[in-house]
């Protein structure tokens, strides 16, 4: 039981997990031959059980893996792809209006040559602290 908690709260990708299942099923085993089972039902118990582990080891790990894949949908790093409007242009840094409120936007390092205008779209790239790194958006992304 030790082993299966570790599993749960570390990311072993499933190492800790298979062999708290072996050890499920080599307790399971021993009780069996120590009640005097025969050869046949302890084999049969032992796959039953470690078919059931696998599957399961197998569902949890699949669950752990969508939940880390997924893309974020609060805080800072969310807004990374989020389309916004410029609302005002002075230099190299803009105000973008964003999800209900004004950021600090400068061009991205890859687009810094393009200057950012009033009222265009653009698209946010990364953030930096409280500054939004955005690119302007093309046409596919203004149209889903």
């Amino acid at each position: 039981m030790v082993l299966l908690l570790a599993e749960a709260h570390l990311s072993t990708g499933g190492l800790i997990g298979a062999f708290a299942s072996a050890a499920a099923i080599g307790g399971v085993v021993l009780l069996l031959l120590a009640a005097g089972a025969g050869a046949v039902t302890v084999l049969i118990v032992a796959l039953c059980a470690a078919a059931a582990s696998m599957s399961l080891l197998l569902l949890a790990r699949r669950r752990i893996l969508r939940s880390q894949l997924a893309r974020p949908r609060t805080g800072r790093e969310a807004l990374v792809g989020h389309i916004g409007i410029v609302r005002s242009s002075d230099g190299p840094e803009a105000q973008v209006f964003l999800d209900g409120s004004l950021w600090r936007a400068e061009p991205s390092p890859i687009h810094q040559e393009a200057e950012l205008r009033d009222g265009e779209r653009v698209v946010v790239e990364r953030v930096n602290g409280l500054t939004l790194c955005v690119r302007k958006a093309e046409e596919w992304e203004l149209n889903p």
